[in-house]
């Protein structure tokens, strides 16, 4: 059965299972992120970002994490950090970026690695957010991250 397409019925695909199922759903995730008034200006002003570029890389991440494979052997926080130096990334950032993120998510799979999916990017964003600034929402400090648990995401389309 072939993916819905972000204007496509909304109808979830199995699990993530396959490198290709992560490749459609970051394609997707970057098309909503690239777009977004928020974020967008980071990817596409700040860091410049080549997504063609760019997906093998993240790819890779991604089927380390979740498909257990070893095909990511960067250094994740050095990009981010570098990012964060031009203009920085603040809670509100990670927190529509964990947004954005379940809603590709949700909009493509269900099952353990979906969810696994969505707790590691709300893990990462966190990591990301205490590292690059120092804000930790979890003890009261600034910024207006919003966790993942709090937020009810419907997917586009």
């Amino acid at each position: 059965m072939p993916h819905p397409d972000a204007a496509g019925s909304g109808a979830a695909e199995p699990d993530i299972a396959t490198r290709s199922d992560l490749e459609h759903l970051l394609r997707r995730f970057y098309a909503a992120a690239f777009a977004d008034p928020l974020i967008g200006p980071h990817f596409t002003e700040v860091a410049r970002m080549d997504l063609a570029a760019h997906l093998p890389r993240i790819t890779d991440f991604w089927e380390s994490a979740l498909l257990r494979s070893a095909a990511y052997r960067r250094n994740a926080f050095a990009p981010h950090a570098a990012l964060h130096e031009r203009e920085p990334l603040t809670a509100a950032h990670f927190g529509r970026w964990v947004q954005l993120w379940s809603a590709a998510v949700d909009g493509l799979h269900r099952g353990p690695l979906a969810d696994r999916a969505k707790a590691q990017g709300e893990r990462i964003a966190l990591a990301m957010l205490r590292r690059t600034s120092g804000e930790d929402p979890a003890t009261g400090g600034p910024g207006g991250f919003v966790p993942l648990s709090a937020v009810l995401l419907r997917s586009p389309g």
